[in-house]
């Protein structure tokens, strides 16, 4: 298993500088991760940085709380897109779900889905699976297939609760197949990181991406 290749290498903290940007793409070359995944800033300068690599661009909109209105989100995508994203991760509408509001959020996936196939760039919904019951994580699936959308993202890394082993279960027995499934948050060892991808887990979120990868080569 070549943990390197599941993985969008993550740097989303406020306090990110230039230098840490720098690093982070550095990093992404060297251990050869299929993407960096940075705050809108900075996808202009990651996708300079990056140019002439395989190492793609990702970036998060309404992150981290998904309460931005469906125009806000647009228009962050558009943006993102122009400046050189190759992947959007969007935070769904979380309150609106909650609500029982799913046209809205449905149609506000589906918004950002037709921005980005413009530029043939790929969806993440990140549905924050530890504000969810196992029965709204069925819904949010279904919800996102229907939409669409490329992939399923767990969570936004922000919350205490990382991902678990029995919700990438979970969303694989809804959607597996048909979506991809990005686990993120806490993932902090290269066994969970392996446990994950056998649950099926199609992609990986961390900011401890080269410790996982140098964990797996010794």
């Amino acid at each position: 298993m070549n943990l390197a290749k599941y993985i969008d290498h993550t740097l989303l903290k406020p306090d990110a500088t230039f230098e840490h940007i720098k690093t982070l793409c550095e990093e992404a070359k060297t251990y050869q991760f299929y993407s960096v995944c940075v705050n809108p800033m900075w996808v202009k300068t990651a996708k300079q940085m990056l140019r002439g690599s395989d190492v793609k661009v990702c970036t998060v909109i309404g992150f981290p709380l998904g309460a931005a209105t469906l125009e806000t989100k647009v228009f962050e995508t558009k943006n993102a897109l122009e400046n050189g994203a190759d992947e959007i991760d969007m935070v769904m509408n979380i309150g609106a779900f909650k609500s029982g509001n799913k046209e809205y959020v449905q149609r506000e996936i589906e918004s950002i889905v037709k921005e980005a196939a413009s530029r043939q760039a790929v969806v993440k919904v990140i549905i924050e699976t530890g504000l969810l019951s196992d029965d709204e994580i069925k819904q949010a699936c279904l919800l996102v297939e229907r939409a669409q959308a490329d992939f399923i993202k767990t969570s936004t890394g922000f919350l205490a609760d990382g991902v678990k082993l029995e919700q990438i279960e979970l969303i694989k027995s809804v959607a597996g197949g048909r979506l991809g499934i990005k686990a993120s948050g806490g993932i902090r060892n290269a066994g969970f990181a392996k446990k994950l991808i056998q649950a099926g887990a199609t992609r990986l979120g961390s900011s401890r991406s080269v410790a996982l990868v140098q964990a797996e080569e010794a």
